[in-house]
């Protein structure tokens, strides 16, 4: 019989997980998603299915409202289809952003898990293939909820931050 495929949808908005750097004048911008060519297609997934959502290009840095509700309208549909979802999404606003869907979409289905990294895929010192690795087994064993998956780390939303003296993700729950 064997071990069930599990189809696991990926959203991709931008920030630094998805910046490409731009050789010819130096920058670091989002230019639409890189995420199966840069890291899925490295992975060895034989019991997952992706399925990659880009609906934004992003710094989360200039994400608005409208961006949140397009990410909220984009989880709600994809929650009808009882699948684990992981959302890519920039670090600096990753927070703001969970905790807005959270307070918008009661009691999902299944586990919602953002994720995204402090240095650009590409770069040796990358943390985007450990979280989205990690986001994507996180997301097929938590319960129903949301959640920030960060530096071999998850935390429950919205009980958690970016802490900038730290670079990484931290609990603000006491005792945590």
């Amino acid at each position: 019989m064997g071990t069930p495929t599990v189809d696991v949808i990926i959203i991709t908005t931008g920030g630094t997980i998805e910046k490409t750097y731009n050789e010819f004048d130096g920058s670091l911008e989002n230019r639409g998603t890189s995420i199966r060519n840069r890291i899925l297609s490295k992975m060895r997934l034989p019991y997952t299915n992706l399925i990659v959502r880009p609906i934004l290009s992003k710094d989360s840095l200039f994400m608005t409202d409208q961006d949140r509700d397009l990410i909220c309208t984009t989880i709600s549909e994809e929650l009808k289809k009882k699948n684990p979802i992981v959302l890519l999404h920039g670090t600096d606003t990753m927070s703001i952003s969970a905790e807005y869907c959270f307070q918008r979409i009661p009691n999902p289905p299944v586990p919602v898990v953002f994720t995204g990294a402090m240095i650009p895929m590409g770069f040796e010192d990358t943390d985007a293939s450990q979280n989205v690795t990690e986001a994507l087994l996180a997301a097929k064993l938590l319960p129903p909820g949301f959640y920030i998956s960060f530096h071999n780390q998850v935390f429950e939303v919205p009980y958690v931050r970016k802490s900038k003296e730290r670079g990484t993700f931290e609990s603000t729950q006491s005792g945590n």
